[in-house]
């Protein structure tokens, strides 16, 4: 069984460690954290592993898992290839929004290194340990690094999307799109619906019957098929009036509405294009 060093052990590397751990993918062996309480946590909750104080305290590794901040990745890397023990081992971390090539300086250290992102939330690193299984997974990187990890996720439930490194950043921004943003838009959707003098409660009990709807065209139909609404019927006329009597209601909501209208356009054209 391979030996795995965590440097970083919030709610990610927590999670995954436990999942590893119990799992036999890896054996924990030594974490880090920012301070030398947290990674006894770390080591508790995981249930197997050392707590460190500092990199030079943990042991060599074969499989070295970075779960820090997207702007930690790089310093933390360069730190542990200055260690000189990477040779031959696999680094790799957890970010969405990061290639491998935050990475460089442990290849250049002999390692083979890759990017593993869950696509899930980590709010409940507990519960996140237990209902881990069927979690999809952007997997990129050296080959020498993926031979090892994608079974090793794999024996813990993920489902592995391999992605294209070069368009890292547009693959986190498609979940920014289907959660963050989706939340944006609904927001705009009860507040516009209160300005209407629409209570709030009740706004939500029409918006969601809509969106949920919606939603479920777009997963089971496609987007083209579940487009409906003025864009998609080309009443441009009607859409013009929603656009003016938003952005008087709101500025900003209208700045909003405006940027939807020639995505939500172009969705029409190819809807049309199937008809």
């Amino acid at each position: 069984m391979a030996t795995l060093n965590l440097v970083g052990a919030g709610h990610v590397g927590r999670a995954l460690g436990r999942l590893f751990a119990s799992s036999g993918a890896f054996a924990v062996q030594d974490v880090l954290t920012r301070n030398a309480a947290s990674a006894r946590e770390a080591v508790d909750f995981i249930g197997a592993g050392h707590a460190c104080a500092t990199l030079a305290q943990m042991r060599p590794a074969e499989v070295w898992m970075l779960a820090v901040g997207d702007d930690a990745i790089a310093p933390a890397c360069a730190a542990l290839a200055q260690e000189g023990r990477l040779a031959g081992a696999v680094v790799f971390h957890c970010s969405g929004a990061k290639a491998s090539s935050e990475l460089q300086a442990a290849r250049a250290a002999g390692a083979h290194v890759a990017s593993v992102h869950p696509v899930r939330s980590f709010a409940d690193p507990q519960a996140v340990a237990a209902d881990f299984a069927g979690t999809f997974c952007g997997i990129e990187g050296d080959q020498g690094a993926l031979a090892l990890l994608e079974p090793a996720f794999a024996a813990i439930g993920a489902r592995l999307v391999r992605i294209d490194p070069a368009a890292k950043t547009v693959y986190h921004a498609a979940a920014v799109f289907a959660s963050n943003y989706l939340v944006t838009v609904v927001d705009a959707a009860l507040r516009a619906y209160e300005a209407a003098g629409v209570p709030a409660s009740v706004a939500r009990e029409l918006a969601q019957p809509l969106a949920t709807e919606a939603l479920a065209n777009v997963f089971r139909l496609g987007p083209e098929a579940a487009l409906s609404g003025p864009v998609a019927r080309g009443d441009f006329a009607t859409v013009a009036r929603q656009q003016d009597a938003v952005t008087r209601w709101d500025p900003a909501t209208g700045r909003l509405y405006e940027a939807l209208v020639p995505p939500t356009a172009e969705l029409a054209r190819r809807k049309r294009g199937q008809a």
